[in-house]
């Protein structure tokens, strides 16, 4: 398992289609909607050696008592020390860490998602 934690801002929207971001990025514009978090504060080494053996994920996201898990498939030309992107489809780049994910943004529960509007509040994002 690796933990991390990812940390609001007002222009979260998280309502993309497709995929879900975690970024290292502080800024965030309303283009940005894909993104749940950012401040991401994973360990990129411990990332990759957490994922080596692995060919299945799931992802889990807790604030105050409510999760999200999304299961995906490990992508191993993941290898971005900025961005988490986990992805519906099975397209793949070094920014994707998970293909074929039975959730994205837009699945999201809404309570995290207004919860991570305000900058001040942080959420805890597993890979297990």
């Amino acid at each position: 398992m690796i933990s991390f934690f990812i940390f609001g801002h007002s222009n979260t929207l998280c309502t993309h289609k497709n995929t879900i971001e975690f970024t290292k990025d502080s800024s965030l514009s309303k283009k940005g909607d894909c993104i749940l978090g950012v401040n991401a504060d994973f360990d990129f080494d411990k990332l990759m050696e957490f994922i080596k053996n692995k060919e299945n994920c799931k992802c889990i996201i807790e604030v105050n008592g409510i999760k999200e898990e999304i299961n995906f498939i490990v992508n191993k030309e993941f290898n971005s020390m900025k961005e988490i992107v986990i992805r519906r489809s099975q397209f793949t780049s070094v920014r994707t860490l998970g293909i074929r994910a039975d959730k994205v943004a837009v699945d999201v529960d809404r309570r995290i998602v207004e919860y991570l509007k305000n900058p001040k509040n942080k959420a805890s994002v597993k890979f297990i």
